[in-house]
């Protein structure tokens, strides 16, 4: 048995795809200032730009194939494809973390005197770019862990051109070259931080955990204050991506009900789950007097 409450979100990819090619563009640019200025910063940062295109595909890709119907062979569609790209792009978020910390770490070694003016410039550039990008996002981003996992990608890269403009104009007027690499260590700490953060909520959802606003024990002790329901076992929770809720449960019944009387009731259970948890696909094995385990969980 089974039942939806669909309150799924429309996410738009159009937002996704003008962050591509705008984000295309500034790496472009970034890479030719890196080259003509001889500045590591700028190619640092275009590698961060980079980076953002390959995640924007990533976000892109996953978020036509989640639309995709269910079939024969995919009983669910694509609906995990935006969870697995958030896995992805938060995994490439600490990957590019620990190489800006690498780079600080040799930048502030090795300092290098640059085209101070052409790096200002460039980031100023980078700024504009990447903010259109995060305010296109933002909305999105709140809602959905793909959206979320490419939105982070652009506000810490456009984080990452502060800290160039930054280290741009100190080195312009007071030639503090070890600046810009404390400033990209401090983004990169901040990069892991969220980046692990996006990665544990993607991998709860992937391994099929409980969510963790919701508890077992009150969710069956709920269930057995439904007339006629005397015990909740097999009980499993998850989610199967950012709107979607499935429980599934073996339910002991007091008496011997008729179908009709089991429906009434069922009906009476996805209620109540949908409106106190947010349960909306709910599947439940009625039972009567059947010699199985009767524990709250139990492993298949």
């Amino acid at each position: 048995m089974g039942h939806d409450h669909d309150h799924s979100q429309n996410v738009s990819g159009k937002n996704l795809l003008f962050s591509i090619f705008l984000n295309i563009g500034i790496t472009l640019a970034q890479v030719i200032g890196g080259l003509l200025s001889g500045s590591l910063a700028l190619l640092s940062d275009a590698l961060h730009n980079f980076s953002d295109v390959l995640s924007l595909l990533v976000s892109y890709i996953a978020n036509i194939l989640s639309k995709r119907d269910a079939s024969l062979k995919h009983t669910f569609g694509y609906k995990r494809a935006e969870i697995v790209a958030a896995f992805v792009n938060a995994s490439t978020l600490i990957v590019v973390a620990v190489i800006l910390i690498i780079e600080a770490v040799q930048r502030f070694q090795n300092p290098e005197t640059i085209n101070s003016n052409l790096v200002i410039w460039l980031s100023l550039l980078a700024i504009a770019g990447n903010g259109l990008s995060v305010l296109l996002l933002k909305k999105d981003s709140k809602a959905n862990l793909n959206m979320r996992s490419a939105y982070l990608h652009l506000l810490t890269d456009m984080m990452a051109s502060v800290a160039v403009l930054f280290g741009g104009l100190l080195m312009k007027y007071y030639q503090l070259f070890w600046v810009d690499s404390i400033l990209t260590l401090a983004i990169a700490i901040y990069l892991i931080i969220v980046g692990l953060d996006l990665l544990k909520s993607a991998t709860k959802v992937l391994m099929l955990f409980t969510p963790s606003d919701l508890a077992l024990e009150d969710i069956a002790e709920k269930i057995t204050t439904i007339s006629q329901v005397k015990n909740v076992h097999h009980l499993h929770v998850w989610q199967l991506n950012e709107t979607e809720i499935h429980l599934e449960a073996h339910i002991d019944f007091t008496e011997d009900i008729s179908l009709s009387k089991f429906d009434k009731i069922l009906s009476e259970i996805e209620e109540l789950l949908y409106h106190s948890y947010g349960i909306n696909h709910v599947n439940i094995q009625p039972e009567l007097g059947r010699c199985d385990n009767k524990d709250l969980i139990a492993q298949d």
